[in-house]
């Protein structure tokens, strides 16, 4: 009688922990990644952080190289921080300042080497920067499943915004 007990009872705790587990791979947010790509409250405009295939690469600006008039005043500047090495890869923010608000974040490379790092990206990346477009500085909150990305983007986002002077 007591092994059919014990039985009993280590099945139903084995069931119970079963359904109770939440994966990581559940959807924790409404909408998908699209609403936090949306324009914060305040206005100004988003950026474009969607990881792409090509490698997770975009041309054009090099590592510290700003574009535009005054940042704390008059029109738009565009800061691009200096790439932060990673276990996984390189990471690289750029920003655009006007005014002294970050009025766009947008990840020129991450790691993207396989599947893993892809999947992780997708999730992290607008997560970083919606937080940061509302944080307006480096002090946001790292994303669980994604140290090893958000230490690199906090890197390179504080690299861009000093040289932006912020």
């Amino acid at each position: 009688m007591k092994r059919i007990v014990l039985w009993f009872m280590s099945t139903l705790t084995v069931v119970t922990l079963l359904f109770g587990y939440h994966t990581s791979t559940s959807s924790q947010m409404a909408g998908g990644t699209s609403s936090l790509l949306a324009s914060p409250a305040g206005g100004g405009s988003a950026s474009s952080t969607t990881p792409s295939t090509d490698g997770g690469t975009t041309t054009g600006s090099t590592p510290g190289t700003t574009t535009g008039g005054g940042g704390v005043s008059g029109s738009p500047v565009t800061v691009t921080g200096d790439s932060t090495n990673t276990r996984w890869g390189p990471v690289q923010v750029r920003i655009t300042v006007a005014n002294g608000t970050i009025t766009a974040v947008d990840v020129v490379d991450y790691p993207s080497g396989n599947g893993r790092d892809r999947q992780i990206n997708a999730y992290a990346l607008p997560v970083l920067v919606h937080e940061t477009l509302d944080a307006q500085s480096a002090h946001i909150d790292m994303v669980s499943g994604a140290t090893v990305t958000s230490e690199g983007y906090l890197g390179s986002l504080q690299s861009a915004l000093d040289q932006a002077g912020l």
